[in-house]
């Protein structure tokens, strides 16, 4: 149990980095800035090394945790999707000497987040306006982001109250919505049997977006990163510029297939660590109009906000924010 004067130890844990910083729970936005620090992965055997490199060079004293990882959460245990990392909660607790430990997915995280957005960490896509939540009105959201893969998650807010719903949506099967897309999804079956959403949209998606293009045209791209796709278009490489204008079109359908899906009426969150890096892009894409595009829901759709997080750590924001609703009566005086 929370010890008065302790702080909650936070993690979000991605397939390429873990970030970690420290919660207050006795403010209204427990998150403190100074506190955050982000590793690779690849440097730690596993999350309680990470932790515990953090908790040395930062010499926090911690009594309890929040673990946000990108994978599904079963029970006691969570696998990260794309890392080789296995995390038992128990063993968790345990290894770092803290009373209790939450594991939750990190998109979970992600949508706990939005009622602390505040209007400059966010920059609307599209026309829809975008209000702050103001803590009592009945609203659900949905949340999406690319980064190393896809994540997706729901806010549903009740009475006050905020019920983030873990999915694994980003595993959905991708739906082609032009000839192009088609041909793309030809490609990617060849290599990759079943094609889901996340084979597209995340930094690894572009790059495979961008060698369909290429096979579809007869060419061979040779090796390429998602950051080679983005330079190369912004200079100017028509096949880049294309693979861009796909991801962003692509993503808009999805995104409002998901508006579809959970009823987000009240908007859309684009998050991950993809979506500050192209804003501009998407902003000036076929991401809104595919987003709409959803006939006889058309009108509804051009109403649904979509709203891209621009946060630096809107992971680390929302597991504050469930150390606020899980800890803080405990850490009252």
């Amino acid at each position: 149990m929370n010890q008065a004067g302790g702080h909650v130890l936070l993690a979000d844990i991605g397939g390429t980095n873990a970030r970690f910083a420290l919660a207050d729970v006795t403010l209204p936005r427990p998150l403190l800035d100074d506190s955050i620090r982000k590793y690779p992965v690849t440097e730690f055997p596993s999350l309680s090394d990470a932790a515990q490199h953090y908790l040395g060079q930062t010499g926090a004293a911690v009594c309890d945790g929040v673990f946000a990882v990108a994978g599904r959460v079963d029970g006691d245990e969570a696998r990260i999707t794309n890392h080789p990392w296995v995390i038992s909660r128990p063993r968790l607790t345990g290894q770092l000497g803290l009373g209790e430990a939450l594991l939750i997915n990190d998109f979970a995280a992600q949508a706990m987040a939005i009622p602390l957005l505040r209007e400059a960490d966010v920059a609307v896509v599209g026309g829809a306006a975008w209000r702050p939540h103001d803590g009592v009105a009945d609203c659900t959201y949905a949340v999406i982001g690319p980064g190393t893969g896809l994540g997706v998650g729901t806010l549903v807010t009740r009475d006050g109250r905020h019920y983030p719903l873990e999915s694994e949506g980003g595993h959905v099967s991708f739906p082609p919505g032009t000839p192009e897309e088609l041909a793309i999804l030809d490609r990617l079956s060849r290599q990759f049997g079943r094609v889901s959403n996340e084979r597209l949209i995340c930094g690894p998606g572009l790059v495979n977006i961008h060698r369909a293009l290429s096979e579809i045209a007869g060419e061979d791209p040779g090796p390429v990163t998602p950051a080679d796709v983005t330079a190369r278009a912004q200079a100017g490489d028509a096949r880049c510029m294309r693979a861009v204008d796909v991801f962003c079109a692509v993503f808009g359908a999805i995104a409002g297939d998901l508006v579809l899906t959970v009823g987000a009426w009240d908007g859309v969150f684009l998050t991950g660590g993809m979506v500050p890096k192209m804003l501009g892009a998407l902003q000036h894409s076929g991401f809104r109009q595919r987003f709409e595009h959803k006939g006889r829901f058309s009108s509804n759709m051009a109403r649904v906000p979509s709203v891209a997080v621009l946060h630096p750590e809107p992971g680390l924001l929302g597991a504050a924010a469930v150390a606020g609703r899980v800890f803080a009566a405990e850490a009252a005086p």
